[in-house]
């Protein structure tokens, strides 16, 4: 007799959504896609004429008789699993994934979040180079590039996946030498500047309707991670990107002294080239920069 098989993808993408409970945490399992899985579930649940989940908002449990097809096929593929280990089948083979991200957001964002990506795939290699040259100047190939955004490329497809704002921040202890109350109190400070960005506090200052304030003293640094890195250290008062020092304001090394005005910014976008658009390891990567933005 011939055997009827349902797709074999679509049945895996079923099994580990059904075991994990979740389309986010199957993806992550089987290195693709949150909608790649999801693509493969609605597959199998054409083929089958019936549902396999019940969708909600935010999660999605199984159907009954879901819960009694994934009673009966998951035991085969844990028999599948060790008889592929029996007869030492290798396992499988570390991929590298080379990204390129500017220097600030590197140290600030990526870095510090980097070992959770590898505990969850210990098998992918990541090769990170920083820069802040233009898509066109680059001259290495690289499987993704973040820069800001959102801008088209011809030859890339960008998602955005952080946006953040500006406002000032300093250390605590500077505070507690040097109260700041309102705005127009930074006279009595300084004010920590970097060059390839020199409109930050003259575009801050105005919004806060204070343009002609002189401060006490400026610095200025020639690289924008030195800049912030001065106001942890209590040296002055830096206009922070709220995205890459979110993790000091939680920590407390940094505050921020007024709520507002807030600049606003450009967002921080993925930007993968064409013929890598397919490659499942780049959407996996992409897919978790989006779930670390939210």
């Amino acid at each position: 007799m011939k055997r009827v098989l349902p797709p074999l993808n679509a049945l895996r993408a079923f099994e580990a959504a059904g075991r994990l409970g979740s389309f986010k945490e199957a993806a992550a399992a089987l290195h693709v896609t949150h909608g790649a899985v999801s693509q493969q579930v609605r597959l199998l649940e054409e083929w089958l004429g019936a549902a396999l989940f019940e969708r909600h908002n935010r999660r999605v449990t199984l159907t009954p008789a879901a819960k009694a097809y994934l009673a009966e096929i998951g035991p085969l593929f844990e028999q599948l699993a060790q008889a592929t280990a029996r007869y030492g089948v290798p396992g499988p083979v570390s991929r590298t994934l080379s990204v390129n991200a500017p220097a600030t957001f590197t140290l600030r964002w990526l870095v510090p979040r980097l070992a959770k990506f590898r505990a969850e795939h210990p098998d992918v290699e990541i090769k990170v180079e920083t820069s802040n040259e233009p898509l066109e100047s680059l001259k290495d190939d690289h499987d993704l590039i973040i820069r800001g955004g959102p801008d088209t490329f011809y030859g890339y497809a960008m998602r955005p996946f952080l946006t953040e704002e500006r406002l000032p921040v300093c250390s605590p202890a500077l505070l507690q030498r040097q109260p700041l109350g309102v705005p127009g109190d930074l006279r009595h400070h300084t004010l920590l500047h970097t060059s390839s960005l020199p409109r930050l506090w003259p575009d801050w200052l105005a919004s806060a309707q204070i343009p002609g304030l002189r401060p006490a003293a400026t610095l200025t640094f020639d690289h924008f991670y030195l800049t912030l890195q001065a106001a942890i250290d209590g040296i002055g008062i830096a206009m922070g990107p709220t995205s890459l020092v979110s993790d000091d304001l939680a920590a407390g090394r940094l505050v921020a002294p007024f709520a507002g005005p807030r600049l606003p910014s450009r967002s921080y976008c993925a930007y993968v080239p064409d013929e890598k658009r397919g490659d499942e390891l780049v959407g996996l990567f992409q897919s978790w920069l989006e779930r670390e933005g939210m």
